[in-house]
């Protein structure tokens, strides 16, 4: 796939989850040399055109991570043509996913924990949660982040 990789991550608002996965893999992908398209999006509108999360941004930031310009949005029908990955943080996402998208580009979508070496498939939504949330979410993210650079350098 090359330079014209693109991802997109999605979670149910866009709020705190996807956005995060899309700052740590911008910052990962760059540090491995990779020019990517990332973006990330919620299958629901609920804050369109917000900021991420503050606890998301602060942990993020704490860790090195730039939120810069990141700006909640809802999956569009043309993001299924033009991502080549689509991952969800859970399955109800994956679920709502496969749902809205044309049988074509199914193959597109999974699970971005499919990505990461642990038990756990799903990164769970730390909104209504406590701190220990946002830094399992990272780490979760950091994994799987890793495991998809590897992918996309092997493909």
């Amino acid at each position: 796939m090359g330079q014209s990789t693109s991802v997109l991550f999605v979670c149910l608002g866009n709020i705190c989850r996807s956005p995060t996965a899309e700052a740590v893999f911008k910052q990962k992908a760059a540090d491995a040399g990779l020019k990517l398209v990332i973006d990330s999006a919620g299958t629901h509108g609920y804050h369109i055109g917000k900021a991420p999360d503050k606890r998301s941004q602060a942990a993020g930031v704490a860790r090195g991570y730039s939120f810069k310009g990141l700006k909640c949005r809802r999956v569009d029908e043309s993001d299924f043509e033009k991502f080549d990955y689509i991952l969800a943080m859970d399955d109800s996402n994956l679920s709502n996913l496969r749902g809205m998208s044309p049988s074509q580009y199914q193959d597109k979508i999974k699970l971005f924990l499919d990505f990461a070496s642990v038990e756990d498939k799903e990164v769970p939504d730390p909104y209504y949660g406590g701190k220990r949330g946002f830094e399992l979410v990272l780490d979760l993210i950091e994994e799987a982040s890793d495991g998809l650079i590897a992918h996309i350098q092997q493909s």
